[in-house]
């Protein structure tokens, strides 16, 4: 981020109150940053506040004399290394798509030539409406990057997707984008897979794990953020989609695989999910429903597919490097060699997830790396600094390779 220059566009939504500190970190990591604040943006935070973080002139008005002789909305448009909208809303998004320009916003956004980053934060009902989708759909064929929304609690009182990602997301996303021009995996593909999945019982009830996505949502931010073109196949998880991948969201196993198989062809498999290993063979399309006296029904299990070992499998579509991991509790290493013998892929990740770790759901891990060269044992820190350790561990496998 040192000495690059984000234009910020804020526009209308609580969300807008994030935006502080944003600029904060970016300003921390020597980044620039010079504001756009729509009427709307204005009604959550002041051109005074953001002013002061950025250290720079917060531009409001299309029309204002001033503000055109002293940099003008094309100047203004042009005059940064990234764009980045937050939060985006559903208005600002549809004017996008259509190609309005009746803001200063919106005139920037249509007579920029640089990338822009997207941040969208609205009501679930509003992201989920066929129009905004639709937007979202267009803008992302024209080169949009979109970072999040997340699902959670929204300040209407509703529950769904459509928050917009944290401080530290934006931040990850700009760091993200800036690290992948071009990078050591520039025009590779590598398909991850990320979180858990949910098999269901009945509409209600489902089977599932403790993942919570984190770990392989990172190893695919570092993938892209070393210019590899990423496809995240990512089960059900409250985290924002990383920066420069192609997300595919997915419930079950073998809708995980399914998706897996679509995206092939590509270099680099690293199936980081915890897929369910069984699942109900007969799921109930209505409710289960207890009744007084009854005994607990029983579940009657089946194998779920195996992604890894049909990843694995030789043929014109194995990727060239395959990567498992090995989530265990007891003999951890034993395991994971067996496991990487047993599935056929040439690498596998092995960490310890006994509850007294931590690691499900922290954010702190410590793998082992199982190569046919034998086992590198590294220290333990952040998930995102194993995810950077791994990407470039590939970065090198394939520069040796040529």
């Amino acid at each position: 981020m040192q000495g690059k220059r984000v234009l910020l566009i804020v526009s209308g939504g609580i969300a807008a109150i994030k935006i502080p500190e944003t600029i904060r970190r970016i300003r921390e990591l020597g980044g620039a940053v010079r504001c756009v604040l729509t009427r709307g943006g204005e009604q959550f935070v002041t051109p005074l506040s953001l002013s002061a973080l950025s250290e720079d002139k917060v531009y409001t008005d299309l029309f204002s004399l001033t503000d055109e002789h002293e940099m003008g909305h094309i100047n203004l448009s042009r005059d940064a290394d990234v764009i980045m909208i937050a939060p985006a809303s559903a208005d600002l998004m549809a004017k996008m798509a259509a190609g309005l320009a009746g803001d200063l916003a919106t005139t920037v956004l249509l007579a920029t030539d640089k990338p822009v980053i997207c941040a969208p934060a609205m009501n679930v009902r509003m992201w989920e409406h066929a129009a905004t989708q639709a937007n979202v759909a267009t803008l992302k064929k024209r080169g949009i990057i979109f970072v999040g929304p997340t699902e959670g609690d929204m300040a209407c009182g509703e529950f769904g997707m459509g928050r917009m990602a944290e401080p530290a997301d934006l931040v990850a996303a700009l760091q993200t984008f800036f690290a992948a021009q071009p990078g050591p995996l520039a025009g590779r593909h590598a398909v991850v897979t990320s979180g858990p999945t949910h098999e269901p019982i009945d509409p209600v009830r489902y089977i599932a794990n403790r993942s919570s996505g984190k770990q392989g949502h990172a190893i695919a931010a570092a993938l892209a953020a070393l210019g590899c073109r990423t496809t995240l196949v990512s089960g059900p998880t409250q985290l924002a989609d990383p920066a420069g991948c192609d997300v595919v969201r997915i419930e079950s196993a073998r809708d995980m695989l399914a998706a897996v198989e679509a995206a092939l062809p590509a270099d680099i498999a690293v199936c980081a999910a915890a897929v369910a290993d069984w699942r109900s063979a007969d799921a109930a399309d209505k409710k289960i429903k207890k009744q007084a006296g009854d005994d607990a029904p029983a579940l009657n299990m089946v194998e779920n597919p195996d992604i890894l070992a049909t990843l694995s499998v030789a043929g014109n579509k194995r990727p060239a490097l395959v990567v498992g991991f090995a989530a265990e509790t007891h003999d951890v290493l034993d395991n994971a060699h067996a496991k990487r013998e047993r599935k056929g892929c040439d690498w596998i990740v092995a960490n310890d997830v006994s509850p007294e770790t931590g690691t499900f759901a922290g954010d702190d891990n410590t793998v082992h790396l199982i190569t046919a060269a034998g086992t590198e044992d590294w220290p333990r820190m952040s998930k995102t600094g194993v995810a950077d350790q791994l990407a470039q561990r590939i970065a090198q496998h394939f520069e040796a390779a040529e």
